[in-house]
Parts: C-alpha cells; sequence; structure tokens
C-alpha cells in the first residue's frame, strides 16, 4: 500500500474583521515592478508591456514618468490605468494611474496615517506618493457588513463616482477583507453577468 500525503484544512479567517472598500475603476489594470537593483519594469495584468508595444499608453507614461516612479521602491506596484480614451473614460481629458494599496499609500500633499498593527507599541506610518500617482477612492473602512456594502453602492449609484467627481455612472466597487487577504467586487450594472458571458451566442442558442 502506498503512503498518501496528508493534507490539511487550512485555517479559516473571520467573517467580522476590518474591510476596505473602495471605487472599482472602469479602466485597464497597469502594474510597475522595481528590481532590488533598481531596474523598472511595467505591465498589465497579463504581460509585460513596452512604449513600442503598449497597453493605452500606460509604459509610454511610465517611461516618462520614471524618475518619479522609482521613488514607490522595489516591489510590485498596481493599480488601474483609467481616463481618456479608455472604457467608460469617465469623462476625463487626461490619463490617470489609481494604485490599489489604500492602506500603504498616501497622497502626495496629504498626510500619512499610522497603519494599525497588532501590536500598538509599533508605530508605523503611511509612506507618500510620487505627485504623478493617484489612489482608488476609500468609500469605508471598518468591520465587514453586507450593510456597508450595499450603502457604499447607494452612494456611487446616487452620489457618482469618488474618482471623478461629477461622472454619474461609476462602475461598482471593491471590497477587500483583510484577515483572508482577498479581494471581491460588486458592480451597479449586470453583478450577476459573468464577465466573459457572451449575451449574442446565448440568444442564438437552440433550445434545449
Amino acid at each position: 500500500m502506498t503512503e498518501e500525503t496528508f493534507v490539511g484544512f487550512p485555517k479559516m479567517a473571520r467573517l467580522r474583521r476590518e474591510c476596505i472598500i473602495t471605487e472599482k475603476i472602469d479602466g485597464t489594470q497597469g502594474q510597475v515592478y522595481i528590481t532590488e537593483e533598481g531596474k523598472m519594469l511595467v505591465g498589465t495584468k497579463n504581460r509585460w508591456i513596452s512604449p513600442e508595444d503598449d497597453n493605452y499608453g500606460f509604459a509610454k507614461w511610465a517611461r516618462e514618468h520614471e524618475e518619479e516612479l522609482m521613488q514607490l521602491g522595489p516591489g510590485h506596484h498596481t493599480g488601474e490605468w483609467w481616463g481618456q480614451g479608455i472604457q467608460r473614460k469617465y469623462g476625463m481629458t487626461e490619463k490617470r494611474w489609481s494604485l490599489f494599496n489604500t492602506i500603504r499609500w498616501c497622497l502626495h500633499g496629504g498626510t500619512p496615517a499610522r497603519i494599525p498593527k497588532e501590536d500598538p507599541r509599533i508605530e508605523k506610518y503611511q509612506d507618500v506618493l510620487p505627485a504623478c500617482c493617484h489612489l482608488v477612492p476609500v468609500l469605508y473602512r471598518g468591520v465587514f457588513s453586507t450593510e456597508a456594502c450595499n450603502i457604499a453602492l447607494f452612494n456611487l449609484k446616487h452620489e457618482g463616482s469618488k474618482a471623478a467627481p461629477g461622472y454619474l455612472k461609476p462602475e461598482g466597487l471593491v471590497v477587500y477583507h483583510l484577515a483572508a487577504n482577498i479581494c471581491f467586487k460588486q458592480t451597479l450594472e449586470a453583478d450577476d453577468v459573468p464577465k466573459n458571458f457572451n449575451k449574442t451566442a446565448c440568444q442564438s442558442a437552440p433550445e434545449l
């Protein structure tokens, strides 16, 4: 008889723990990776890009702002590249890169907030972003509840985008559950329809 490898059951995160709800911006994902050696790479969700093989001009923009972006420091830095000419455009006349990590970063010109730690004796504060970078707007931070999600979605629907004030057709929200280290999204329109759902193919399919 062969010996089987035992697989334990993973530890579960508690649901009623802190979450951060941010506005989901309808653009295209862009990442900047800075190596320990000080080299900068630029990519999308799926591949590396360059000004010669670009994605909505993100690589070109990143190269033009390389000196500023190097201030982000080593590691992967991910955000949404959005605005003029991308997806729903938001009535913008420019493109912006809004980073997702609202815990770590503070906007340029803002006051860094203290980052809560399990040990209250540890004092750590946010880093300040370069002037060329933005952050996704935080709609709520506190204990997770579906009510908090519903309120944030209601406010988006009736007040419009926080990322682009005055734009009245925002996409939705993203919920980051800190204890589980996982994100969920909810959109204002067609939230029950899978992203890759082919409506035309479905309508033309024969009845069973």
